[in-house]
Protein backbone atom coordinates (compact mmCIF):
# COMPACT_ATOMS: atom_id res chain seq x y z
CA UNK A 1 0.00 0.00 0.00
CA UNK A 2 2.81 2.41 0.68
CA UNK A 3 4.85 1.66 -2.52
CA UNK A 4 1.82 2.19 -4.55
CA UNK A 5 1.12 5.81 -2.88
CA UNK A 6 4.92 6.85 -3.51
CA UNK A 7 4.38 5.73 -7.36
CA UNK A 8 1.49 7.50 -7.44
CA UNK A 9 3.05 10.48 -6.02
CA UNK A 10 5.60 10.54 -8.17
CA UNK A 11 3.90 9.88 -11.44
CA UNK A 12 1.65 12.89 -10.94
CA UNK A 13 5.33 15.26 -9.88
CA UNK A 14 6.46 13.77 -13.54
CA UNK A 15 2.99 14.65 -15.43
CA UNK A 16 3.67 18.31 -14.01
CA UNK A 17 6.57 19.32 -15.08
CA UNK A 18 6.60 18.05 -18.44
CA UNK A 19 3.51 20.21 -18.42
CA UNK A 20 5.74 23.36 -18.37
CA UNK A 21 6.24 23.41 -22.20
CA UNK A 22 5.05 26.00 -24.93
CA UNK A 23 2.30 27.73 -25.02
CA UNK A 24 0.68 30.63 -27.44
CA UNK A 25 1.25 33.80 -25.07
CA UNK A 26 -0.78 36.07 -28.08
CA UNK A 27 -3.96 33.87 -27.48
CA UNK A 28 -6.41 36.51 -26.00
CA UNK A 29 -4.24 39.46 -27.96
CA UNK A 30 -5.30 41.54 -30.44
CA UNK A 31 -2.52 42.24 -33.21
CA UNK A 32 -1.85 46.01 -33.98
CA UNK A 33 -1.84 47.39 -37.33
CA UNK A 34 2.12 47.91 -38.12
CA UNK A 35 3.59 49.62 -41.65
CA UNK A 36 6.98 50.98 -41.99
CA UNK A 37 5.98 54.23 -41.11
CA UNK A 38 5.68 52.53 -37.20
CA UNK A 39 9.58 51.66 -37.50
CA UNK A 40 11.72 54.60 -36.29
CA UNK A 41 15.27 53.69 -36.36
CA UNK A 42 16.78 55.97 -33.37
CA UNK A 43 20.45 56.98 -33.51
CA UNK A 44 22.53 58.85 -31.26
CA UNK A 45 21.25 61.86 -29.85
CA UNK A 46 23.95 63.51 -29.81
CA UNK A 47 27.46 64.85 -31.06
CA UNK A 48 30.54 62.47 -31.21
CA UNK A 49 32.05 64.53 -28.63
CA UNK A 50 29.10 64.81 -26.33
CA UNK A 51 28.80 60.81 -26.26
CA UNK A 52 33.07 60.46 -25.63
CA UNK A 53 34.11 59.87 -22.08
CA UNK A 54 37.70 59.09 -22.68
CA UNK A 55 40.52 60.73 -21.43
CA UNK A 56 43.07 62.38 -24.67
CA UNK A 57 45.41 59.37 -24.24
CA UNK A 58 42.53 56.80 -24.31
CA UNK A 59 40.39 58.46 -27.10
CA UNK A 60 43.62 58.90 -29.41
CA UNK A 61 44.06 55.24 -28.62
CA UNK A 62 40.52 54.00 -29.30
CA UNK A 63 40.27 55.99 -32.65
CA UNK A 64 43.83 54.04 -34.08
CA UNK A 65 42.33 50.66 -33.09
CA UNK A 66 39.06 51.03 -34.81
CA UNK A 67 37.46 52.45 -37.92
CA UNK A 68 37.24 56.35 -38.84
CA UNK A 69 34.52 57.36 -36.60
CA UNK A 70 33.04 59.36 -39.71
CA UNK A 71 29.73 56.46 -40.28
CA UNK A 72 30.15 54.39 -36.88
CA UNK A 73 26.51 53.15 -37.36
CA UNK A 74 25.53 50.41 -40.35
CA UNK A 75 22.13 50.01 -40.77
CA UNK A 76 20.45 47.13 -43.04
CA UNK A 77 17.27 46.43 -44.25
CA UNK A 78 15.97 43.22 -46.49
CA UNK A 79 12.67 42.95 -47.72
CA UNK A 80 11.58 39.37 -49.37
CA UNK A 81 8.57 38.93 -50.61
CA UNK A 82 5.20 40.76 -52.14
CA UNK A 83 3.06 39.84 -49.13
CA UNK A 84 0.74 42.18 -48.17
CA UNK A 85 1.44 41.68 -44.49
CA UNK A 86 3.15 44.04 -42.82
CA UNK A 87 4.20 41.02 -40.36
CA UNK A 88 5.35 39.28 -42.86
CA UNK A 89 6.98 41.63 -45.32
CA UNK A 90 9.41 43.11 -43.00
CA UNK A 91 11.62 39.87 -43.17
CA UNK A 92 14.91 41.29 -41.56
CA UNK A 93 16.02 44.48 -39.29
CA UNK A 94 19.63 44.40 -38.49
CA UNK A 95 21.22 47.05 -36.20
CA UNK A 96 24.80 47.34 -35.37
CA UNK A 97 27.42 49.82 -33.51
CA UNK A 98 30.55 50.14 -32.55
CA UNK A 99 30.89 50.81 -28.85
CA UNK A 100 33.92 53.06 -29.21
CA UNK A 101 31.27 56.22 -29.91
CA UNK A 102 29.22 54.87 -26.93
CA UNK A 103 26.59 54.58 -28.82
CA UNK A 104 23.15 52.81 -29.53
CA UNK A 105 20.72 51.86 -32.26
CA UNK A 106 17.17 51.16 -31.77
CA UNK A 107 14.24 50.63 -33.67
CA UNK A 108 11.65 51.98 -31.70
CA UNK A 109 8.15 51.28 -32.36
CA UNK A 110 5.47 53.84 -32.33
CA UNK A 111 2.24 54.83 -32.93
CA UNK A 112 1.31 52.16 -30.90
CA UNK A 113 2.14 54.57 -27.38
CA UNK A 114 0.03 52.93 -24.63
CA UNK A 115 -0.42 54.03 -20.74
CA UNK A 116 -2.85 51.37 -19.56
CA UNK A 117 -4.44 48.54 -20.50
CA UNK A 118 -2.34 44.47 -21.37
CA UNK A 119 0.29 45.18 -24.48
CA UNK A 120 2.79 42.45 -25.99
CA UNK A 121 5.73 43.03 -28.09
CA UNK A 122 6.31 39.81 -30.60
CA UNK A 123 9.48 39.19 -32.79
CA UNK A 124 12.28 36.95 -33.60
CA UNK A 125 15.27 38.17 -32.79
CA UNK A 126 19.29 36.95 -32.88
CA UNK A 127 22.58 37.99 -31.11
CA UNK A 128 25.78 36.66 -32.91
CA UNK A 129 27.96 35.81 -30.75
CA UNK A 130 30.98 38.83 -29.23
CA UNK A 131 28.04 41.44 -28.63
CA UNK A 132 27.95 41.74 -24.67
CA UNK A 133 27.20 44.30 -22.08
CA UNK A 134 24.37 45.35 -24.73
CA UNK A 135 20.23 45.81 -24.24
CA UNK A 136 18.68 44.52 -26.85
CA UNK A 137 14.79 44.90 -25.87
CA UNK A 138 13.45 47.62 -23.47
CA UNK A 139 9.29 49.01 -22.64
CA UNK A 140 10.02 52.13 -22.47
CA UNK A 141 8.39 54.42 -20.15
CA UNK A 142 9.16 54.61 -16.29
CA UNK A 143 8.47 56.75 -13.09
CA UNK A 144 12.53 58.80 -12.10
CA UNK A 145 14.50 57.73 -11.41
CA UNK A 146 13.98 54.67 -13.47
CA UNK A 147 13.33 55.45 -17.60
CA UNK A 148 12.10 51.97 -18.27
CA UNK A 149 9.77 49.33 -17.39
CA UNK A 150 11.40 46.07 -18.44
CA UNK A 151 15.41 45.71 -20.10
CA UNK A 152 17.00 42.46 -21.32
CA UNK A 153 20.18 42.36 -21.67
CA UNK A 154 23.01 40.37 -23.07
CA UNK A 155 26.16 39.60 -20.81
CA UNK A 156 28.17 36.95 -22.62
CA UNK A 157 25.52 34.40 -24.32
CA UNK A 158 23.44 35.09 -21.91
CA UNK A 159 20.11 36.75 -21.89
CA UNK A 160 19.14 39.07 -18.65
CA UNK A 161 16.56 40.97 -16.84
CA UNK A 162 18.71 44.28 -16.62
CA UNK A 163 21.81 42.61 -15.37
CA UNK A 164 19.79 40.27 -12.97
CA UNK A 165 18.29 37.25 -13.05
CA UNK A 166 19.13 35.01 -16.00
CA UNK A 167 16.30 34.70 -18.69
CA UNK A 168 18.33 32.65 -20.49
CA UNK A 169 21.80 31.19 -20.48
CA UNK A 170 22.69 30.76 -23.77
CA UNK A 171 20.90 32.96 -26.31
CA UNK A 172 24.20 33.33 -28.58
CA UNK A 173 23.74 32.24 -32.60
CA UNK A 174 20.22 31.26 -32.75
CA UNK A 175 17.04 32.62 -33.97
CA UNK A 176 14.87 32.91 -30.83
CA UNK A 177 11.28 33.75 -30.61
CA UNK A 178 10.32 36.70 -27.80
CA UNK A 179 7.13 37.70 -26.53
CA UNK A 180 7.45 40.59 -23.78
CA UNK A 181 3.81 41.12 -22.14
CA UNK A 182 3.03 44.27 -20.05
CA UNK A 183 -0.16 44.80 -17.98
CA UNK A 184 0.07 48.44 -17.10
CA UNK A 185 -2.29 48.10 -14.14
CA UNK A 186 -1.55 44.84 -12.87
CA UNK A 187 2.37 46.43 -13.09
CA UNK A 188 3.42 43.05 -14.30
CA UNK A 189 5.86 41.94 -17.13
CA UNK A 190 6.14 38.40 -18.24
CA UNK A 191 8.86 37.45 -20.63
CA UNK A 192 8.70 34.31 -23.18
CA UNK A 193 11.34 32.78 -24.72
CA UNK A 194 10.17 30.07 -27.42
CA UNK A 195 6.43 30.06 -26.30
CA UNK A 196 8.00 29.31 -22.58
CA UNK A 197 7.64 31.72 -19.68
CA UNK A 198 10.80 32.41 -18.73
CA UNK A 199 10.42 35.27 -16.48
CA UNK A 200 7.51 37.37 -14.56
CA UNK A 201 8.27 40.21 -12.27
CA UNK A 202 7.04 43.33 -11.03
CA UNK A 203 7.44 46.18 -13.18
CA UNK A 204 10.18 48.97 -12.36
CA UNK A 205 8.64 52.61 -11.17
CA UNK A 206 5.75 53.38 -9.19
CA UNK A 207 3.92 55.28 -12.16
CA UNK A 208 2.63 52.94 -14.37
CA UNK A 209 -0.69 53.14 -13.29
CA UNK A 210 -0.38 57.55 -13.66
CA UNK A 211 -1.24 57.39 -16.95
CA UNK A 212 2.59 57.10 -18.00
CA UNK A 213 3.33 56.35 -21.67
CA UNK A 214 5.11 53.50 -22.61
CA UNK A 215 6.36 51.83 -26.11
CA UNK A 216 8.59 48.90 -27.36
CA UNK A 217 12.06 49.24 -28.15
CA UNK A 218 14.55 46.61 -29.82
CA UNK A 219 18.06 46.95 -31.22
CA UNK A 220 21.93 47.56 -29.39
CA UNK A 221 21.83 49.95 -26.40
CA UNK A 222 25.39 49.48 -24.88
CA UNK A 223 25.59 48.84 -21.14
CA UNK A 224 28.25 48.10 -18.11
CA UNK A 225 31.12 46.46 -20.05
CA UNK A 226 29.98 46.16 -23.70
CA UNK A 227 31.58 44.58 -26.07
CA UNK A 228 33.19 47.47 -29.16
CA UNK A 229 30.93 45.92 -31.66
CA UNK A 230 27.28 44.99 -31.05
CA UNK A 231 24.74 44.03 -33.34
CA UNK A 232 21.22 41.84 -32.76
CA UNK A 233 18.60 40.76 -35.91
CA UNK A 234 14.80 41.38 -35.70
CA UNK A 235 12.10 40.27 -37.76
CA UNK A 236 8.42 39.67 -37.84
CA UNK A 237 7.66 42.08 -35.03
CA UNK A 238 4.62 42.69 -33.81
CA UNK A 239 2.40 44.36 -31.02
CA UNK A 240 -0.71 43.19 -29.77
CA UNK A 241 -3.35 44.18 -26.90
CA UNK A 242 -5.08 42.48 -25.19
CA UNK A 243 -8.93 42.20 -25.60
CA UNK A 244 -10.73 43.70 -23.40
Amino acid sequence: MSSRSIFVLVTFVVYKVVGWGPVDPTKGFISQHLNQSNLVIQRHAKKIHSRMGFTNCGFSRQINLTLPPLKPILVRRFVFGSNKSFYNQITLIRLHALMYLRTYIFTVIRGNDYSSGVWQFEAYGYVPDGTSGVCIMQVFGSSPPQATTLMLRVYNGTLSYYRAPVVVPKIYGRWFKLNVVHDVEGRRVEVYIDGVLKYEAASRGRGEAEGTSHYFKCGVYAQNDASYYMESRWKKIRVLKKCQ
